[in-house]
């Protein structure tokens, strides 16, 4: 696939995962959330690395691209709200964290989200 077209596609997946987080917030399933919060973090980093010619595939390439971002970024707070989003998904299978740190997660994801999005 073209990188052209793998971005536009984890753009549409960053884009869907939001908006079905978004309504797992609402029924409040905070561990479905968590884990569409998740999605969305790695499609957005999956999206910017396919604009420079980088494929992801693993938890760990996709850390390590967030590590790279960060240090292109200091301050926009990359690695902090990367640390979020794995404990969101870690909360998908454990569903161990209370509604106000998912809310709170999910506004530093968005965040997150918005900051990547200038990198496209």
């Amino acid at each position: 696939m073209l990188d052209a077209t793998r971005q536009a596609e984890y753009q549409r997946l960053n884009a869907k995962y939001l908006a079905e987080a978004d309504e797992l917030l609402a029924k409040k399933d905070y561990p479905q959330a968590s884990e569409k919060l998740w999605g969305a973090t790695a499609e957005i980093v999956k999206a910017v690395a396919a604009k420079r010619g980088v494929s992801l595939g693993t938890h760990r390439s996709i850390g390590e691209f967030v590590d790279l971002l960060h240090k292109e970024n200091p301050r926009w707070g990359l690695r902090e709200a990367f640390a979020f989003a794995n404990s969101l998904h870690t909360n998908f299978y454990e569903d161990w964290l209370t509604e106000e740190f998912v809310l709170d997660a999910s506004g530093r994801i968005r965040d997150f989200v918005s900051k990547l999005t200038r990198l496209l």
